[in-house]
């Protein structure tokens, strides 16, 4: 994997090659193997927590993992284009716009002891706003070569904490064009539900049940890019123990095998139906 700058990744899209590479500023992978009309994302994978704000956070590294998305990339790691953040969401969240980025507190707790200064938020958003730059290229890139495009926004949460039965997989769909692409997003959750997991698992599959994707990745893409649909994609953490910070990799590589077939399976199926 190369280090590259933000806009030379960008000038090696716009010529059509494949790179894997890493950002200049290690905030971000991007991965493209050959140019297809589906991307895979992970923008909440990362653990990094710039070293500059240590002393200065209330929340432990496991408050951190706790909220963050663990193994969302490995998941899709075989697929031809993957982007994924490396930094912690609790530096700066790549799925909230750039005012609402970088958290003041946390799922109720306060996140600082004292404010961050201007400079140390300026370089978490200079972060955030490379990332969107590279994403706005690489899907200008892919609408002009195949028209259509789908992207499979992955994330995880923790199920845990819900006081009722609640999916395996959830599809938020509040924010897309469900009457041009609902026949895409059940084909994508019944495909979900049909997963065979370990453990005793069983892979069920629900729209808008827990979220609705309100993401900004989401969002931004969906505002920029017509011919483009973003599946806000989130897996329960049946994959870890949550509570006791333990991954369990036999049900990570399952979800992986089953995501191998499934996500190009159902993303030739969308292009195939919209490029008629």
């Amino acid at each position: 994997m190369r280090k590259l700058a933000v806009d030379d990744m960008i000038s090696l899209i716009e010529n059509g090659e494949s790179f894997e590479a890493v950002a200049d500023d290690y905030s971000f992978t991007l991965k493209i193997d050959k140019y297809v009309p589906y991307v895979c994302g992970a923008v909440h994978d990362g653990h990094q927590f710039r070293k500059s704000l240590w002393e200065n956070c209330l929340h432990s590294e496991y408050d951190r993992w706790y909220e963050e998305d663990p193994c969302t990339k490995e998941m899709v790691a075989g697929y031809p284009i993957i982007i994924a953040g490396c930094d912690s969401r609790f530096e700066y969240d790549l799925n909230r716009g750039p005012e609402n980025a970088i958290y003041e507190d946390a799922w109720g707790k306060q996140l600082w002891k004292k404010p961050l200064s201007d400079k140390e938020k300026q370089e978490s958003l200079n972060k955030h706003s490379n990332f969107y730059r590279l994403v706005h290229a690489l899907i200008g890139k892919l609408e002009k070569d195949f028209g259509q495009v789908i992207v499979y926004d992955m994330h995880s949460y923790n199920w845990k904490r819900w006081e009722r039965e609640v999916p395996v997989w959830n599809l938020g769909t509040a924010n897309i064009d469900n009457e041009r692409f609902g026949e895409a997003v059940e084909d994508w959750s019944r495909s979900l539900g049909a997963m065979k997991l370990p453990n005793g698992i069983v892979s069920t599959s629900k729209i808008n049940d827990t979220f609705q994707g309100n993401g900004y990745f989401l969002k931004y893409i969906t505002s920029n890019f017509k011919n483009t649909l973003v599946l806000a994609t989130e897996i329960a953490k049946v994959y870890c123990d949550e509570y006791d910070y333990v991954i369990y990799p036999e049900v990570v590589r399952a979800v992986k095998n089953e995501l191998a077939v499934r996500i190009e399976e159902h993303a030739l199926k969308f292009y195939k139906r919209l490029s008629k």
